[in-house]
């Protein structure tokens, strides 16, 4: 493996990292659209800081264009704030307005400068390593690993200092205020972090990768825990794996870099969409369907309850008046019996003592407890899951 190949490497992991933590307070604030709206919108900030200074390696240019970050989240929210729009239309009117001023400052003043639309959006870690940081003559290493892992740094410090009241201002502004802890400031304080983090992803990944580096990981890892340190962690190592194997499928099939990180960031999520033990697709579609024959199970139950003639307790008649598919029938059957609630005898369905005791505590609960889930006491009753 070649130096630069460790250098791309190891700026996209940076990269992926201080994307990852101000993605997962975005992605608790429902604010995951406005990172995208932020990545675009601060390209006028970037051209104007050039236009000033005329040296695109100006620090002026991060702070003008975190800055213009922080004027989207003000207007998006003034804008909400109306009562006129939601927030996601306030997002689609502000942020095409600003990055469209940024646009036309480009092709009317900077026709001739290396500030191009394309290099801004799509990025190029490939050419990462060729911008060296020079100091006396010495070479300290690629630009882009430096000023990232700057802001990673800062973002860590940051995280630490904050990390309580950015917990209760993003889960209670109420409480948050209550406490003293001014929710506006929290507020503003993680927009203008991701801001700095934006511009500063800018000259090596893009503005796409930027909004997939900030959104996926932390949405991947909210899949998997509701617990905010786990959260953290799991977004940081999403987005480094992410970033160190989209690398190498993007040099097996010869394509873009930052393209093959964002697809599998995709992969990744898609994956654990699928199988994620609690909120994965798969185990919600499982708990349906569970849910669905336990409800089948308890009507069965109350029915055997009401009635006593051996003709209403047939197996056979309880598939017509209950209208039940044999298959169902017999999935219900299988669960009350597995559970000691029925006994079978000559085709005669009967209550055992056990299934007696769960209908009548049913009955009491559903009329003394109309809004609560039934759930707790199936704990107590049910030995096999549906």
């Amino acid at each position: 493996m070649s130096h630069p190949q460790i250098e791309i490497q190891l700026i996209a992991a940076i990269v992926a990292m201080a994307c990852a933590i101000p993605g997962v307070f975005l992605v608790l604030r429902k604010m995951a659209l406005i990172s995208d709206a932020i990545s675009h919108s601060i390209l006028p900030g970037i051209v104007l800081g050039f236009f000033l200074t005329q040296d695109l390696n100006s620090p002026l240019l991060i702070l003008l264009a975190a800055f213009t970050g922080v004027i989207t989240v003000v207007l998006v929210e003034f804008i909400q704030k109306t009562g006129l729009v939601k927030e996601d239309t306030a997002i689609g009117l502000v942020f095409p307005a600003l990055f469209s001023i940024g646009v036309i400052l480009i092709s009317k003043n900077a026709n001739d400068v290396h500030l191009d639309v394309d290099a801004v959006l799509l990025g190029e870690l490939a050419f990462a390593p060729f911008d060296r940081l020079m100091m006396n003559g010495t070479d300290l290493g690629p630009k882009s690993l430096w000023v990232m892992g700057s802001i990673l740094l800062a973002t860590i410090i940051l995280l630490l200092l904050f990390f309580k009241e950015l917990k209760i201002s993003t889960f209670d502004a109420g409480l948050s205020s209550v406490l003293g802890i001014s929710p506006v400031v929290m507020h503003y304080g993680l927009m203008s972090v991701s801001s700095i983090t934006v511009v500063g992803a800018f000259d090596a990944v893009g503005a796409i990768l930027v909004v997939a580096l900030m959104i996926a990981p932390a949405a991947t890892a909210y899949m998997l825990t509701e617990d905010l340190k786990k959260m953290i962690l799991l977004s940081l190592l999403f987005g480094v794996l992410s970033a160190i194997s989209g690398y190498w499928v993007a040099n097996l099939l010869d394509a873009s870099i930052s393209g093959s990180i964002a697809t599998t960031l995709g992969a990744i999520f898609l994956f654990v969409y699928l199988f994620a033990p609690k909120k994965g697709l798969i185990s919600v579609l499982y708990r349906q369907k569970q849910q669905r024959v336990e409800v089948s199970l308890i009507t069965l139950l109350l029915h055997l309850n009401r009635h006593e003639e051996e003709s209403e307790r047939h197996i056979n008649h309880l598939q017509e008046h209950i209208n039940w598919h044999a298959v169902r029938a017999k999935t219900v059957l299988d669960l009350a019996e597995k559970n000691n609630l029925v006994e079978i005898r000559n085709n005669i369905v009967l209550l055992t003592p056990k299934g007696l005791l769960f209908t009548e505590k049913s009955l009491q609960y559903i009329l003394s407890n109309k809004d609560e889930k039934i759930e707790p006491m199936k704990e107590d009753f049910f030995l096999f899951r549906g």
